[in-house]
């Protein structure tokens, strides 16, 4: 890439006009319309005592009308925009020390792996970086890791099914936007100490948290403690095809080792509430991981050409630091409109030291070197939103996001035999910088009392340059201007029946890594296990999308969903693999276009809602069907890569006094996917089982006990590589599930 190359803006099919138009003809209907005078109480006349007592009956009850209706709003029911809300109590019912086993059991959510390191989140099926995972409405930094976020630290969970103009629209499948805990509570005190057992795996940690106020000043603190140790392991198949189908080679492999785990999380919070009604919060979230692991691999060769490395191995350590403070001020004018702006900034350190040895091929030589990595990333960040209440029946609203970050990463590779000798290509640096603005203006407008339409526009533009000592300097731009069109209508003659749809303009930008052009060293390299590089010539893929869902409401807690989606996506990002004249690298690159189509059903509704009983039973189930293609690859199973075709989740919960208990049952289909002309992977179903049990002895002390993966059933993952007229190569791996059962006590003071 040239020094100065640049990626080309990105512009979308639909002509902004179109939305400016139709925002244009939704603020003009009431245009003319005055606000309301404020009253002026100061004016008034003196009360008599008659009249005073009639007038604070006459408040009292308005008070009590207005909590009636904050208690009967339901965010999934009553939002123009589709959006699934996630509570706290849902959060924590199964006791989870992992926010993917929290997110496993929600509609139309699936992870993979085994929800540890390398897991990934999907919306639709889709893989990594379709779905948007923002932290308090934000993206958190590189290197951090999710799954050392304690469920005990959030507050709630959004699930947006279709994007918003207020969010990032980096959400081709969706965002999950996670809250961390802001709810303060006058002199809440609590503990939770839990530990976990598997036959491979313990773990045990401590959450505590305790808030109070004191005049205008409120405050809370959350600390979580986590610990663990454990043992992973896997075996390997590896086979090789000459051109007529015979197979020429065979090897076996065992890999595994011990590992630990250690994370904190920490959360003070600060709130003031000023005399002319003005909030200024503050939200410190301090997040410090350290994760190490040694693992020996080996291959039995039973026929053919052994590996470079029959034996090998490789311990190392990882340590996360990051560190985010923001500020929130929230004001409120005198004509009802408010002002809700932030300011952050963060801190991140990520840093590893791996050393990896490798032998028993007298042709090749022995391998031991040892690398040191260090990141260090820092930046701020700047968001807000105006929302004017100046014409009825309108929610218009307009803001900003942007922000300024700055990376510089470190690789040193010496031989681990000879610390001073550095290897060749061995000293590494490149530092980076990523800035990114975007503004965007929104309206939800209530047409009707059944009908409501939401109408936003967002342009969002990114900047990165990297720098590093094998590659130039590099420009990477790109912008996109997205128009979102979202609609809600309550069926007339109906009790809760509702129909939605959606039009999204959304895209998905590459990574910071996926455009660096350094690479990453395989032991074994070879088809299947091959280098990777960056491609620093990479588009951002853009998507049109379509959502329609119907709703049927018919009792309190009781719903019936059925939605579909389909997304046409353009400049598709797929990794190929090739042959460079000496070793096998994948790369990312752009593949032309992809269309996916999604179809989801959810129940959820208690047993009264059905039958005449006092039980207190809760049902809910849910079932996502996907299918995509990608135009630039031959059939059959030429879908995007790693999407899960078929999810379905059944659960139940049953009260009864003190006692609560619970399931969930979460299937996942899998099978062939053909990525590439050449390349093809497996993936194997899966089948999960979750149980809990909940004792409240009293209201300031509870046990719950649950039980995770009760079918301990194993992973299973398929690659293979073509080559015409030469013949395959496969590669199929297996890690074992272990079934895991744990106790958290519960104490309140």
């Amino acid at each position: 890439m040239s020094p100065d190359s640049a990626m080309p803006t990105a512009v979308p099919p639909l002509r902004p006009t179109l939305l400016a138009a139709a925002l244009s003809l939704a603020f003009s209907v009431h245009a003319q319309q005055a606000a309301p005078d404020k009253d002026h109480a100061a004016d008034a006349a003196p009360m008599t005592r008659a009249e005073a007592d009639k007038t604070q009956k006459a408040q009292k009850m308005q008070t009590v009308e207005v909590k009636g209706a904050a208690e009967s709003y339901d965010p999934r029911r009553d939002d123009t925009a589709s959006k699934i809300v996630v509570n706290h109590d849902e959060i924590t019912k199964y006791g989870d020390t992992s926010v993917f086993d929290v997110l496993k059991r929600v509609p139309g959510v699936t992870v993979s792996g085994s929800g540890g390191r390398g897991s990934e989140i999907r919306m639709r099926g889709l893989g990594a970086g379709y779905t948007q995972i923002l932290l308090n409405g934000e993206r958190a930094p590189a290197g951090f890791s999710l799954d050392s976020l304690a469920p005990d630290s959030i507050e709630r969970i959004e699930v947006l099914r279709a994007a918003s103009a207020e969010y990032s629209t980096q959400s081709i499948a969706g965002t999950i936007n996670i809250i961390l805990k802001k709810t303060i509570k006058t002199a809440q005190r609590e503990v939770k100490t839990h530990y976990g057992y598997a036959s491979n795996a313990q773990n045990r940690g401590v959450n505590a948290l305790l808030s109070d106020k004191a005049g205008q000043l409120s405050y809370s603190v959350n600390l979580n403690l986590f610990r663990g140790h454990f043992t992973n392991t896997s075996t390997s198949t590896e086979e090789f095809f000459d051109a007529a189908g015979n197979r020429t080679g065979l090897r076996l492999g065992e890999d595994g080792g011990p590992g630990t785990f250690t994370a904190i999380n920490l959360g003070p919070r600060l709130n003031w509430t000023f005399k002319n009604g003005d909030t200024l919060t503050s939200q410190t979230f301090v997040n410090i991981l350290h994760f190490s692991q040694h693992g020996d691999e080996t291959f039995d060769t039973v026929y053919g050409q052994p590996p470079a490395y029959p034996v090998s191995g490789q311990s190392v350590a990882n340590d996360n630091r990051f560190f985010r403070e923001e500020l929130n001020w929230v004001h409120k004018f005198a004509s009802g409109g408010k002002l809700d702006a932030k300011a952050s900034a963060f801190f991140a350190n990520t840093a590893s030291d791996s050393w990896r040895y490798g032998d028993g091929n007298p042709a090749v030589g022995d391998l031991h070197d040892r690398i040191l990595t260090d990141g260090v990333e820092r930046g701020a960040s700047s968001q807000g939103k105006y929302t004017s209440a100046r014409w009825e029946g309108h929610a218009l609203a307009f803001g900003w996001d942007g922000g300024y970050s700055t990376r510089g990463d470190a690789r040193r590779e010496s031989d681990y035999l000879r610390p001073d000798t550095v290897v060749p290509d061995g000293i590494e640096d490149y530092d980076s910088s990523l800035a990114r603005l975007a503004v965007y203006a929104q309206d939800e407008w209530n047409v009707t009392p059944r009908w409501s339409v939401y109408l936003g526009a967002r342009w969002e533009g990114i900047r990165i340059r990297t720098a590093g000592e094998s590659f130039g300097v590099g420009h990477s731009r790109s912008s996109v201007l997205s128009p979102l069109m979202q609609t809600l209508y309550k069926l007339p003659d109906t009790k809760g029946d509702q129909v939605r749809f959606a039009i999204t303009r959304t895209y998905r930008a590459p990574g910071l890594q996926s455009l660096i052009p350094s690479r990453n060293i395989s032991v074994n390299n070879s088809q299947t296990e091959p280098d990777s590089i960056g491609n620093p010539n990479l588009k951002p893929e853009l998507a049109l999308g379509f959502d329609a869902a119907y709703e049927h409401y018919w009792a309190e807690g009781a719903l019936l969903s059925v939605s579909g989606s389909t997304r046409r996506i353009e400049d598709y990002t797929r990794n190929l693999t090739v042959f460079d004249g000496a070793r096998w690298v994948s790369t990312p690159s752009n593949a032309g276009d992809a269309r996916t189509y999604g179809l989801e059903l959810e129940a959820k509704f208690p047993l009264k809602a059905v039958m005449d009983t006092k039980e207190a039973l809760d049902l809910r189930a849910s079932v996502s069907r996907n299918w995509s293609t990608v135009d630039s690859v031959p059939g059959p199973d030429n879908r995007l890569n790693a999407q899960t075709p078929l999810s379905a989740t059944l659960g139940a919960d049953y009260k009864k006094g003190p006692f609560t208990v619970g399931g969930t049952y979460v299937f996942k289909n899998g099978g062939p996917v053909r990525v590439s002309f050449n390349q093809y992977s497996y993936q194997s179903v899966r089948r999960d089982l979750d149980l809990y049990a909940l004792w409240k002895f009293d209201p300031k002390l509870q046990l719950r006990v649950a039980g995770s993966n009760l079918l301990a059933q194993d992973w299973i993952n398929e690659g293979s590589y073509v080559t015409p007229g030469v013949g395959s190569q496969t590669l199929r791996t297996l890690q074992p599930g272990h079934r895991s059962v744990r106790a958290t006590l519960e104490m309140r003071f």
